[in-house]
Order: structure tokens, then C-alpha cells, then sequence
């Protein structure tokens, strides 16, 4: 069986042809897949019936996700849900809503696919981490992540506007697959969004950088750090290298070179562990005059046994970067309290 989410374009085209019919027919197959989210094939009524049969005989399906269990947000700006799909497993996706900024610009509806079920990085802070890895994602099911929450949205009169690769795993981890689905979310004849509207993030996983920087792609890379230091950082992220500050350091200093984007460092502050201003001045030695961005995360309350910051140490932390010409936001915690903020997913919405 394969599923047509599976395919780029290309590959759409060379099947249609193969089949020995004309190369618009792929065209009448792209358009609905990603803009009017069939069911079956058998739904895609701009086909000949002929096709249709053809395609479902060849083992050709459509694998959209199952929606199993859904929670939204007080605030109801953020959903998740609980996907079964075409291998049997369940995944969670999260969508995050946000109002127009202050300085201007539009509303956003991001949304925060998985790229594995499990993760094997076993970050002590993350809910997934702690989970283990349980099995890669193929390209299909992270693409049907994004067309389930964009039927939603159409269902409203909106749209997705920005995806982050921030869900359930480590996406380097599972690269082809990985780059598979944002080659198919990108293409101008597939789901069409703008690569400059999506973000992988990862925990540092050095190859998987390299690699992405030659993709000749225009897509955000975010690089979770969570500590100025390789010992302190071993102890939050076991499977870390000896010399893992350094490497990525560097790492997201070659990906801006070949680039041009601009790397964003996520950290994630823990009250007593990593959120003095001894260690806010570490990491500002660490980032000065790089260009680079910093991402404060207050760790939220189910990732761990480990307490959010003050408000008074967050500032702090955030003015001693500041200061040293570090630029550095807050982030903006969406869904922390149903467990579907950064670090808090996790197979257990049924439990």
C-alpha cells in the first residue's frame, strides 16, 4: 500500500504517466489532496472512474489521521489532538492560535507536528524524552498531522500560516522522512506553504545540521541548548556528546553562513538548575556577537521533576543577556495546562 500523501509532485506526475494517462491528471490529484482532504480516492470525483479503480487496485490510498481524542486551551487558542494513523500507532499534534503582535501583522495558526512517536534523546526535562522511543514517522503521517488541523481551519474560514517541527521526537533523528514531508509541504504544488514559515527544531544533533544546511532550503532551525556548559548539559541531556556546547555552537554558526537564517538557541529555564545569573552570564559569554537568538522557556510543570523559574529569575536571566547585547524573548506559553506546551507530550490522553 502507499499512500499519495507520500508523494511529491514529481513523483505524482511520473505515476500519473506511467499509468499511461496524461500529465494534468496528476494535477486533478494534488489540488483536492491538499485543498479539499478526501477521504478515499474514490472521493477525488474529478478523476475517470476508470483511474480511480486503477489507482485502488495498484495499492494507492489516502491515509488521512484518525482524529481519537481531542482537548482545547481555556483561552481555546490551542488544540490537541490525539491521531490514530495508517500504521497503527497514535501520534499528538498541537495547534497554537495567536492574535495579531503589537507592532502590526496577522493572526497565526501554527501548528506543532511529531516526527516520531517516542524520542530516544531522553532529555530528564522533556515528558516525551521520558517516554522512550517507540518508532519513526514516515513522511505521510507527519504531512497528515498538518492537513487534519488545515481541514479544521478551513472548516473556520482560516489557514495554517506557520509550522514548527517542535512535537514528539527528535527530527533529525528521522531526516529522510523528515525532509520528505517539508519538501511536500513546501511545494508550490502541493500544500504550498512558505519555507520561510516553518522551523525544525532539534536538540543538536550535528549531522543532521550539516545536512540540512545543504537542502537549499529557507527554513527556520532552532537548536535547544539548555545549559552554557558541556557538564552541566550532559546531566539535562544524557545522550549529549562530550563537547556538544561547542558543536552546536558551531553548528548553528555554519547553518547561517550557508543559509543566511538566522539560528534561534531554545532554553529551557529550571529553577535552581540552569536559571541563576551566574549561568545567565555563562551563556552570554557563550552567545555574544554570534547573531544569534535566544529563546527563554520557563519549563513547564508536567516535564519533569523540575520546578518553573520565578518571575523575578526569568526577567533577570532575560536582562543579563539583554544587556550583553544578547538578543532574547520569552517565549509565550500556549496549552501548558493541558499538556500541550514544549516538553509535554506524551501518549496519555486516554489515561
Amino acid at each position: 500500500m502507499t499512500d499519495l500523501y507520500r508523494l511529491l509532485p514529481e513523483e505524482m506526475e511520473k505515476l500519473v504517466i506511467d499509468m499511461g494517462y496524461p500529465r494534468y491528471r496528476a494535477d486533478q490529484i494534488l489540488l483536492p489532496l491538499y485543498y479539499k482532504f478526501p477521504k478515499s480516492i474514490s472521493d477525488i470525483k474529478q478523476l475517470p472512474k476508470k483511474m480511480i479503480e486503477e489507482l485502488i487496485d495498484a495499492g494507492y490510498t489516502i491515509g488521512s489521521a484518525k482524529e481519537t481524542h481531542r482537548v482545547e486551551s481555556d483561552d481555546g487558542d490551542t488544540t490537541k489532538l490525539l491521531l490514530s494513523l495508517t500504521n497503527d500507532s497514535s501520534v499528538e499534534t498541537v495547534l497554537m492560535q495567536y492574535g495579531p503582535s503589537k507592532i502590526g501583522g496577522h493572526p497565526r495558526s501554527t501548528i506543532c507536528v511529531s516526527t516520531q512517536i517516542g524520542c530516544a534523546m531522553g532529555c530528564v526535562f522533556c515528558a516525551t524524552g521520558q517516554m522512550g522511543f517507540e518508532t519513526n514517522l514516515k513522511a505521510e503521517h507527519i504531512v497528515s498531522q498538518v492537513i487534519h488541523f488545515a481541514e479544521i481551519l478551513q472548516q473556520r474560514g482560516e489557514h495554517v500560516t506557520n509550522l514548527v517541527f517542535m512535537g514528539m521526537g527528535e527530527p533529525m533523528a528521522n531526516y529522510d522522512e523528515m525532509i520528505r514531508s517539508v519538501r511536500i509541504l513546501t511545494h508550490d504544488r502541493g500544500f504550498g506553504l512558505g519555507q520561510r514559515h516553518i522551523t525544525i527544531s532539534t536538540i543538536g544533533i550535528k549531522s543532521g545540521i550539516e545536512r540540512l544546511a545543504e537542502e537549499n532550503l529557507q527554513i527556520g532551525l532552532a537548536i535547544s541548548l539548555h545549559a552554557p556548559n558541556n557538564e552541566l548539559r550532559k546531566n539535562l541531556v544524557p545522550t549529549a556528546s562530550p563537547n556538544s556546547v561547542e558543536e552546536i555552537i558551531e553548528s548553528g554558526r555554519n547553518y547561517f553562513k550557508k543559509t543566511g537564517r538566522r539560528v534561534t538557541f531554545e532554553y529551557a529555564l529550571m529553577a535552581g538548575i540552569n536559571d541563576s545569573p551566574k549561568i545567565a552570564k555563562e551563556l552570554a559569554r557563550l552567545l555574544k556577537g554570534n547573531g544569534s537568538h535566544v529563546n527563554l522557556i520557563p519549563i513547564n510543570p508536567t516535564a519533569g521533576n523540575f520546578e518553573r523559574p520565578s518571575e523575578n529569575s526569568v526577567t533577570t536571566f532575560e536582562q543579563i543577556l539583554s544587556d550583553a547585547g544578547v538578543n532574547c524573548t520569552i517565549r509565550i506559553e500556549k496549552g501548558t495546562e493541558i499538556s500541550a506546551a514544549c516538553g509535554q507530550l506524551r501518549i496519555d490522553m486516554l489515561e
